[in-house]
């Protein structure tokens, strides 16, 4: 499928537009609008909820480990930070940082340990 996005000042003056490209496994003739913009919104969700944590919180563009395995190390231990404190309900990952921060065994509570 073919996505046009159009990005504007609040003014509706045209800043520019993007043409993306997206691969799905629904047929053509099934796939009905609705189901393509939830799959495009789903995948943005993704983005939004994994990697701008990773970028923001973690300000992961600025890490100075860029040899060997050292990055995919510590990005999968981000995710996996992130991925529990979601499962235990924290929805802003920053503020349960900083909450787990004053007593690190919070840390260990979230892990079962």
């Amino acid at each position: 499928m073919r996505v046009t996005r159009e990005r504007a000042t609040l003014d509706d003056e045209l800043i520019s537009t993007e043409t993306a490209y997206y691969l799905t496994s629904l047929p053509a003739a099934r796939a009905t609008t609705e189901q393509l913009d939830g799959l495009v919104r789903g995948h943005w969700g993704i983005e939004n909820r994994v990697h701008y944590v990773r970028d923001v919180t973690y300000d992961e563009d600025r890490s100075q480990a860029y040899k060997g395995n050292g990055p995919r190390a510590l990005a999968t231990c981000r995710n996996l930070a992130i991925s529990v404190l979601r499962i235990h309900g924290h929805t802003n990952i920053a503020r349960a940082l900083r909450h787990i921060a004053r007593n690190a065994t919070r840390a260990l509570t979230l892990l079962g340990l």
